[in-house]
């Protein structure tokens, strides 16, 4: 059809039009239901759907890991034995309370054998308690060669019990001897009475933040409603 012909068609009388033309319109009014249907109800579906799969995707990954954990449950407990008993060994190179003084002797000992001398060796009064153990810093300072310093360090590493030497300083005094400040650390494991103490202390701090935050929100609360009057 040309243009003219086009223009003369009345749009009140489709029915008598030729086919041309009403196929023409009658996809443009479908193409017109598709877009508006697609933006007032489709995309909100369509949302729902990838947001579904989205989810669907994540399920799936994280029962994938809940059974691979189950199916390799029997190792895993292996494991948490193994762990337990290397926490357990460990646990008994560390002194108990009451073999703390020994052990504190023990490096005494060890500097004295080397033949260096002891100007302080001063156990600190506070400890540092953590869950299952405290550690017990030391300070020392003493004077001798560098040869016996370095034998001293190597026999207190060969102690029974776990001891560390850091913050080491090494300076001649006046009279030309080789002084070592340092700090000396042991630890002890926690009896079960102070393992207890901890864990109440630990809980009794997390009840007093839970408090501390009902109460913050009880003032915001009582703070809104006296906004809104």
């Amino acid at each position: 059809m040309t243009l003219d012909e086009l223009k003369r068609l009345n749009p009140r009388e489709i029915g008598t039009w030729p086919v041309l033309p009403k196929v023409g319109v009658l996809t443009l009014l479908l193409i017109l239901i598709l877009v508006g249907g697609y933006f007032l109800d489709w995309s909100a579906q369509w949302n729902k759907l990838t947001a579904a799969r989205a989810k669907e995707s994540e399920l799936r990954k994280e029962f994938l890991g809940k059974k691979a954990q189950a199916v390799n449950l029997d190792a895993y407990k292996k494991q948490l034995e193994d762990v337990q008993q290397s926490f357990g060994a460990l646990l008994k190179q560390l002194p108990n309370k009451s073999e703390m003084e020994a052990l504190l002797s023990d490096i005494n000992q060890a500097g004295l054998g080397r033949g260096l001398q002891f100007e302080l060796f001063k156990p600190n009064a506070q400890e540092v308690v953590t869950e299952f153990y405290a550690e017990q810093p030391i300070a020392v300072k003493l004077s001798g060669t560098y040869h016996d310093m370095g034998a001293f360090a190597s026999d207190v590493s060969q102690l029974s019990r776990i001891v560390t030497i850091d913050n080491v300083a090494l300076a001649l005094d006046k009279e030309g001897r080789l002084t070592m400040e340092a700090t000396a650390r042991t630890f002890r494991y926690l009896d079960e009475e102070e393992v207890a103490a901890q864990k109440k202390a630990a809980r009794d701090d997390k009840e007093k933040t839970k408090g501390k935050g009902a109460k913050g929100k009880g003032k915001d609360k009582v703070a809104k409603k006296g906004g809104k009057q």
